[in-house]
C-alpha cells in the first residue's frame, strides 16, 4: 500500500477526539499524508489546555503558557503558520517566598545566598540540580522516589527546607508515589532554557497569545479540508458489526452517529477507557490506572504588578498555592494586556482531590488573603477582574516504573488509537514535548499499524 492515497483511490476517514494542541498536530500530520480528517471536540472552542478567555477587556491563555528558546518543535509549527518570527524575547527573574520573605533566586549568586540554607546545605542543593541536568537515561530515575533520591543528593536539611515544601506545593501528598523522573523532567528543561554562555533565561511569546496562535492553526486546517467539529463530545467508539470493513461508529450524542476508518483518541487516558468499551479489560485497567494532576487557577488583572520575577517558588507551607506567576513581567503590558498586570495563581492536586470543586468564590477570597499575607503592597483596590479556570486531567503523574504500566497506543481494537501527553516520558508535559509526542508516535506507532492493516475505505457520512 503507498504511503499517500494515489488517484481513483478513496481517502480514509480519520477522527481525532481532542482539540488541544496534541489533536492539532496529528490533524495536522493527517492531512500533511493526504488524510481525511475531522477533529472532534467537546468545549465551544479548540485548544484545550491553551485555550483562551476574556478577563475584563484582555483576551489572553486561560492558563499560563511561555516558549522556550529550546522549544524546537514549537518553534517550528510557529514558523510553518508563519508567526514565529513574531516571537517576542523576554529575559526573566526567579523569586522564592520562605520564611514569610520574598527574595530573589535569579542567578548563581543570589542561589549561594539563600538564607534559609547553611552553606553546605546550597552547595548540595546546587549540585543536585546540576547532577540532575546531567543524567541521561530516565528510566533510572523513575525506578526510584523523588523523595528517596532528592534525600540522597540534597541531605535531609535542603530536601525538608526546600524540596519537600516544593514537591508538597505541587504534588500535595502524591509526593509519595512520585518517581525522581519528575524532578529530572523539570531539571532538563530549565536548564535548556538558559543560553549556554550567558546562562540567562530567556522566555517568548505570541503576541496574541494562544487565541492567535489557534485562530491561524484551526483556519489552516480548515483551509486544507480539515472538518473542524466543536461542540461535539463523544459518548462511545465501537467496532461495526462488519469487522471485515474495519470501521468504527462513533456516538456523537443526541442520535447523531458517523463512521469512520481510524479514530486517534487524545483525550485522558481514564476517560479512553469508558469511551471505548470493547478494549480489552487489561487495556482498560492500565488506562484507569494512570493518576493525573488537576488544577485550580485564578487569574487575576491588576492595576499595578506584584514583584518583578515571572514565577515565585514557595516553600512556607502555609500558603495554599503551588506558585504565583506574573505573567506580565513577559507579556508588554501596554501592546497586549490594555496596560495592565496580569497574574496566575495555580494550586495543583490530584485528581481526585476534593478542593478541585472548590467554588469560585471562596477559591478567590483564599488568593486575595494569601496575596495581602505575602505583600504589604497588595490591596484589593487594584484588582481589576479575577477569574478562575479549573482542569480535571492536566498531567499525568510520573510513578514509580510508570513507562512499564503505560497502556499501548495501538490498541487491541483495530483502528482505533489512544495517543495523549501521558506518553510523555521524557519531559514535563508543555507545549513543545506534546507536539513532539505527536509527531513521534503518529510516525512510530499508529501509521505503520494503519498501513499494516491496508484498509482505506470510505464512509457513510454522519446521519441522525
Amino acid at each position: 500500500m503507498p504511503l499517500e492515497n494515489e488517484p481513483g483511490q478513496s481517502q480514509p476517514r480519520w477522527l481525532v477526539i481532542g482539540g488541544g494542541v496534541m489533536g492539532l498536530k496529528i490533524a495536522d500530520e493527517l492531512a500533511a499524508k493526504g488524510q481525511q480528517v475531522t477533529i472532534a471536540e467537546a468545549a465551544p472552542k479548540f485548544g484545550g489546555l491553551t485555550s483562551a478567555w476574556k478577563l475584563g477587556d484582555v483576551t489572553w491563555d486561560r492558563f499560563y503558557h511561555v516558549t522556550l528558546l529550546s522549544d524546537s518543535v514549537l518553534r517550528r509549527q510557529l514558523e510553518s503558520l508563519g508567526l514565529e518570527r513574531e516571537l517576542q524575547w523576554v529575559e526573566t527573574k526567579t523569586g522564592f517566598y520562605a520564611g514569610g520573605k520574598l527574595m530573589s533566586m535569579s542567578n548563581t549568586l543570589e542561589f549561594l545566598r539563600f538564607p534559609p540554607l547553611s552553606i553546605l546545605q546550597r552547595i548540595r542543593l546546587g549540585g543536585t540540580i546540576f547532577l540532575a541536568s546531567k543524567i541521561r537515561d530516565f528510566r533510572k530515575m523513575e525506578q526510584q522516589s523523588v523523595e528517596t533520591w532528592l534525600r540522597r543528593w540534597s541531605g535531609k536539611g535542603a530536601f525538608e527546607k526546600v524540596w519537600l515544601p516544593l514537591l508538597k506545593a505541587k504534588l500535595g501528598d502524591a509526593y509519595r508515589q512520585t518517581s525522581a523522573a519528575f524532578i529530572w523532567a523539570h531539571t532538563q528543561r530549565m536548564y535548556k532554557a538558559r543560553r549556554s554562555g550567558a546562562k540567562k533565561e530567556m522566555f517568548g511569546y505570541v503576541p496574541g497569545g494562544y487565541a492567535r496562535i489557534l485562530d491561524v492553526w484551526t483556519k489552516q486546517l480548515s483551509d486544507r479540508g480539515v472538518r473542524l467539529l466543536s461542540g461535539h463530545g463523544v459518548n462511545s467508539v465501537r467496532k461495526t458489526d462488519d469487522s471485515a470493513a474495519g470501521r468504527l461508529e462513533v456516538d456523537f450524542g443526541n442520535g447523531r452517529v458517523e463512521t469512520f476508518d481510524n479514530v486517534v483518541s487524545t483525550i485522558a487516558s481514564p476517560l479512553i477507557a469508558e469511551q471505548c468499551d470493547q478494549l480489552r479489560e487489561d487495556e482498560k485497567s492500565k488506562l484507569r490506572a494512570i493518576k493525573y494532576l488537576g488544577v485550580v487557577c485564578g487569574s487575576m488583572l491588576l492595576k499595578k504588578p506584584i514583584s518583578p520575577y515571572y514565577v515565585t517558588n514557595i516553600t512556607d507551607t502555609w500558603v495554599p498555592l503551588t506558585g504565583v506567576i506574573e505573567m506580565s513581567t513577559i507579556v508588554d503590558s501596554q501592546s497586549q494586556l490594555g496596560g495592565h498586570h496580569l497574574v496566575y495563581l495555580p494550586k495543583y492536586m490530584t485528581d481526585d482531590h476534593p478542593d478541585l470543586a472548590e467554588p469560585d468564590e471562596d477559591y478567590k477570597r483564599r488568593c486575595l488573603e494569601t496575596l495581602e499575607k505575602m505583600y504589604d503592597h497588595f490591596s484589593r483596590d487594584d484588582v481589576l477582574e479575577f477569574k478562575v479556570a479549573r482542569a480535571r486531567y492536566v498531567a499525568a503523574l510520573s510513578t514509580i516504573d510508570y513507562s512499564t504500566r503505560l497502556p499501548p497506543v495501538v490498541t487491541s481494537v483495530p483502528g482505533f488509537y489512544a495517543l495523549n501527553s501521558a506518553h510523555i516520558l521524557e519531559g514535563n508535559l508543555n507545549v513543545n514535548e506534546t507536539l513532539l509526542l505527536g509527531e513521534q508516535k503518529l510516525r512510530d506507532e499508529v501509521w505503520p499499524d494503519f498501513l499494516a492493516r491496508g484498509r482505506a475505505t470510505s464512509s457513510p457520512a454522519m446521519v441522525g
